[in-house]
């Protein structure tokens, strides 16, 4: 999904994943190499 990372909280009810997978998570590193790489391509999909 593109876009902000931020959540409504007053218009849905949520668990806080962030809270939830452990700061030495293998998967935080991922969301991060995932997360540049759109930021890369962002104008490729905007056409």
């Amino acid at each position: 999904m593109r876009g902000s990372d931020e959540r409504s909280g007053s218009l849905f009810s949520y668990v806080d994943l962030e809270a939830r997978v452990r700061p030495d998570h293998p998967l935080r590193t991922i969301r991060e190499i995932v997360n540049a790489a759109l930021g890369d391509l962002s104008k490729a999909f905007a056409g």
